[in-house]
């Protein structure tokens, strides 16, 4: 059974494209054929963080109007061979795709595909049914900022809504020490909150970005970056594995004292 996951937050700009970049990456890392479904149409980027930007010809829009063949549309990634991207047409509007017309496409790919990622896009209007039409499982990603987790909160109340009741957490962005001087919510105060099963934790690092800006997602990355770790642990607790969190907050403290030890000697 293909396995149908829409990424999705609600708030824009918390990394759920990147989010999706290197789950997508991490999972076809591990031997599954996965289908990257971009459903943010007059905003594409999914391609961007993909490194894919160059080789596209075709989008859902041509593939959906008859204009080409669904094969055609897909963008195969030249690292990862079990990925494919299916790109949103820059030139237009979210209202050019209705839901009936994306379930047919995402249920056309899953003939195909192990996995299919839809990215979501940001809001929850026409562009947000069209990328939970055909999921069945759900994972929201949020900031720990109050606007991002009361977003992630509306958006948790439309999926059950509308029968996806297999929801999980990524929180995003996290910064350990701010956690400490408390300036920022924690890991724990947002699952208080929001009270689904938490997938992952991943850390503020600007070595996603620089990654993200390259089109190389870092969870491919042979260094053993944090980032890097929590990318791929989320994708091993996604299918089945029993990993625990990473305590990012304890994680800096034993740095932080391995530091302090140097220093004294």
């Amino acid at each position: 059974m293909t396995r149908i996951i829409v990424v999705t937050s609600g708030k824009g700009g918390v990394g759920k494209t990147t989010m999706t970049a290197n789950l997508g990456s991490a999972i076809a890392k591990r031997g599954h054929k996965i289908a990257l479904v971009d459903a943010d149409f007059g905003l594409r980027n999914l391609d961007l963080l993909l490194g894919l930007e160059n080789r596209v010809v075709y989008t859902a829009i041509e593939a959906i109007a008859g204009d080409c063949r669904l094969e055609q549309a897909l963008v195969r990634d030249k690292r990862q061979p079990n990925l494919a991207l299916l790109p949103a047409a820059q030139n237009r509007n979210k209202e050019a795709v209705n839901p009936e017309q994306m379930k047919k496409l995402v249920l056309q790919l899953a003939e195909k595909f192990d996995y299919i990622l839809v990215d979501c896009p940001a809001g929850i209007e026409l562009g947000f049914r069209n990328a939970i039409v055909a999921a069945q499982e759900a994972i929201i990603v949020t900031t720990p900022e109050v606007t991002a987790v009361r977003d992630a909160d509306r958006v948790i109340g439309l999926l059950e809504a509308n029968d996806i009741t297999n929801i999980r957490l990524i929180v995003n962005r996290i910064r350990p020490e701010m956690v400490q001087l408390q300036n920022m919510m924690s890991v724990e105060d947002v699952l208080e909150i929001l009270a689904v099963p938490l997938l992952g934790v991943v850390p503020d690092d600007e070595r996603i970005i620089t990654s993200s800006n390259r089109g190389e997602p870092i969870a491919l990355s042979t260094e053993q970056s944090l980032p890097a770790i929590a990318f791929n642990n989320i994708v091993r607790r996604l299918e089945g594995e029993d990993i625990p969190v990473l305590d990012l907050v304890a994680t800096h403290n034993t740095l932080l004292n391995r530091i302090r030890r140097l220093f004294r000697k």
